[in-house]
């Protein structure tokens, strides 16, 4: 998204929400969705806290299998925006926050991202197996950009 979009968005998505809240209210009552906008904000905190524990485990495990813990870490990002999202009262944010709970949203946006991810382990004690990243790019730095530091 760029930069100029930004400020776009955020003075649009209340306008939204409002105009959402007026036709949900409209079709189905005031009370109805006063109702459902507590709900989503009580159901976004107990799946951020189910789904965080099953993060967590998964972070333990992959470190314990010595393995970038990449997904696992975006994963929880992600499960913490969507409980944000959850948590603010707007039908619309509401359907971007359950979208996010969903493994294979997670897994697609992951798969977004990785195509521009390079992980490289520097200060390893020897050869290890190479986390499964996008594809190998060089990085050109003038003279000035780099120095190594000698050994004591």
């Amino acid at each position: 998204m760029s930069r100029r979009l930004i400020p776009l968005v955020l003075l649009l998505l209340p306008l939204a929400e409002i105009a959402c809240f007026i036709l949900v209210g409209r079709r189905i009552g005031l009370f109805p969705t006063l109702s459902l906008v507590v709900l989503s904000a009580v159901a976004g905190i107990v799946l951020m806290r189910v789904q965080g524990f099953g993060v967590i485990a998964r972070l333990r495990q992959s470190g314990q299998e010595g393995r970038a813990p990449g997904k696992e870490v975006l994963d929880a990002a992600m499960i913490m925006i969507a409980g944000i999202l959850l948590f603010i009262p707007g039908f619309l944010t509401d359907i971007l926050g359950l979208a996010l709970f969903l493994p294979p949203v997670r897994n697609f946006l992951w798969n977004r991202l990785i195509r521009n991810v390079v992980v490289v382990d520097i200060g390893g004690t020897g050869p290890s197996p190479r986390p499964e990243t996008g594809p190998r790019r060089t990085i050109d730095l003038d003279e000035g950009d780099f120095h190594r530091d000698e050994p004591r």
